[in-house]
């Protein structure tokens, strides 16, 4: 079984890629007491899940000097165990903890002024350190004061060899005076082209339709703007899939939804199917 323990220094980061590895298909797990996991990778090696993250952190102060002898356990036993220690400087743990206005999970075990005084952060973040300082040599460090957290996401990756999931790539076809999709990254008007809506023979034909699509590649702006809009597509596409996106809507926008947007929304789709996942939608088609 392929295993990620993710520890470290809270407010590092854990959270971030616990997600990601989830995201990638991983059974996780959080907060897990360091001594349950040989029993816990034996439970699962009975099931359907060839991979588990867990994260283990100070929570479970009372257990983490045996996390050393439980990763040794479940190497001989044949598991592929990797350690991810996140960490971060004192400076930044505590304005990321005056953000997110949560307190520290150590702030009120001990009392070093008193037995009802609760630590203070800073006095909390450095008994975290001492405290889990015994394990960061267990595996790879990752510092991450001045680590966005999209950046920290590719970094867990790489670390784990997550092999990233595709991009979808959504087509979709609309009318401006039905409003411009609110999920759309990219908004392209068609508006200035042609419009079949006028002749009569083709009003209520739509951009799937033969008449309607010889009408418009008989019109040289249309071959124009369709190579312009596909070449903006392809140069920034990399962009956005290296931003950890998902899907990227793309919205072709004419007057009525019916003609020039379903025909670039289409003609766009079977370009970029050939490399990439494609779905291609109509939302103000009938």
């Amino acid at each position: 079984m392929h295993i990620v323990l993710i520890t470290g220094i809270s407010g590092s980061g854990k959270s971030v890629a616990l997600n990601v590895l989830e995201d990638s298909g991983y059974f996780c797990i959080d907060n897990l007491p360091p001594f349950l996991l040989p029993k816990l990778a034996t439970t699962f090696m009975n099931g359907d899940t060839p991979r588990l993250a867990v994260a283990v952190d100070s929570r479970s102060a009372a257990s983490l000097a045996h996390l050393p002898d439980n990763v040794r356990q479940l190497q001989q036993e044949g598991h592929d165990v990797k350690v991810l220690f996140l960490t971060a400087d004192t400076q930044t743990l505590v304005t990321r903890f005056s953000e997110t206005r949560r307190s520290h999970p150590l702030s009120h075990r001990g009392e070093p002024c008193g037995e009802s005084a609760p630590r203070t952060l800073v006095e909390a973040i450095h008994a975290e350190r001492e405290l889990l300082a015994p394990i960061e040599t267990l595996g790879h460090v990752i510092e991450t004061s001045n680590m966005s957290a999209n950046r920290l996401r590719n970094w867990v990756k790489d670390f784990v060899d997550i092999e990233r999931a595709p991009l979808t790539l959504y087509f979709e076809s609309f009318a401006f005076k039905m409003g411009v999709p609110q999920d759309a990254a990219l908004v392209f008007d068609v508006r200035a082209l042609p419009n079949p809506h006028y002749d009569l023979a083709l009003r209520p034909k739509t951009g799937q339709d033969a008449e309607v699509i010889a009408f418009l590649e008989a019109q040289p702006e249309v071959g124009d703007m369709l190579n312009d809009i596909r070449a903006f597509v392809e140069k920034w596409l990399p962009s956005f899939k290296d931003d950890n996106r998902s899907y990227l809507t793309v919205a072709i926008g004419c007057t009525g939804g019916r003609h020039r947007s379903v025909y670039m929304a289409e003609r766009l789709a079977r370009h970029f199917r050939k490399k990439e996942c494609v779905l291609v939608r109509h939302r103000d088609l009938g």
